[in-house]
């Protein structure tokens, strides 16, 4: 993955993101023997000088898959109790990409990559994510073809979206957007209260762990995943 070059020289523990920027204002950093921009970005592969100074970057990327308990609630915000920083008390600063509502359960990535937290976030119209959804009474026999067909909330209607019935009161859905609440309103819309929500998936990632748990994303998840970003740009 690519990284800012302020990001990078920060991360290694060389100076901070803003003392970059003047380094490289003053043209005292080099990218592969050649001058650094601001914006411009590097590779673990390329090699960063600041005045001659060879520098490495030290810090690991960590991508993480995890199963979010009901009740934690998706910020990194240490002043908002349950918080879901303080619930995985992970050794690493870490954030999570994108949001599950306090009342759902599932699937949620969490990384100290910037940078593909803005990639996703900024393609997040496009990619799928997978929910699990019981409500309070039996689904009737057009309710997936209505919820399917694009749903009228918030102003507007939701895009077409993939639903399959599971049982009388369960269905799973497939998103390609990220409105908030935006199951528990579309199924509102049809009178419908949502009981339970699980997030199962996010794009090539699938919910395998226990509630409560997270694991490291494989390598050939991180490799699927970073080739669907690019194949999105």
């Amino acid at each position: 993955m690519q990284v800012r070059i302020n990001k990078y020289l920060s991360e290694s523990g060389f100076c901070s993101r803003r003392e970059a920027d003047r380094l490289i204002e003053q043209g005292k950093v080099k990218i592969n023997g050649e001058l650094a921009l601001i914006g411009s970005k590097v590779t673990e592969s390329d090699l960063v000088t600041v005045s001659g100074k060879l520098i490495k970057h030290q810090v690991p990327m960590v991508y993480l898959a995890f199963n979010k308990p009901i009740g934690v609630v998706s910020t990194t915000d240490p002043a908002i109790k349950h918080n879901i920083i303080d619930y995985m008390k992970y050794p690493e600063r870490i954030f999570h990409i994108g949001r599950l509502d306090k009342d759902s359960e599932g699937l949620i990535l969490m990384t100290n990559d910037g940078d593909i937290v803005n990639e996703i976030l900024r393609t997040e119209n496009n990619h799928e994510k997978e929910y699990v959804v019981e409500v309070d009474k039996k689904l009737s026999p057009d309710f997936c073809d209505k919820m399917s067909h694009g749903v009228p909330i918030l102003g507007t209607v939701t895009k077409p979206c993939k639903v399959e019935r599971l049982s009388d009161r369960r269905f799973k859905i497939i998103l390609t957007e990220g409105m908030n609440r935006q199951i528990r309103r579309m199924c509102d819309v049809f009178g419908y209260q949502v009981k339970s929500l699980k997030r199962i998936r996010v794009m090539n990632i699938k919910l395998d762990i226990p509630v409560g748990h997270y694991r490291d994303l494989t390598e050939k998840e991180k490799t699927e995943l970073f080739n669907l970003l690019q194949q999105e740009r």
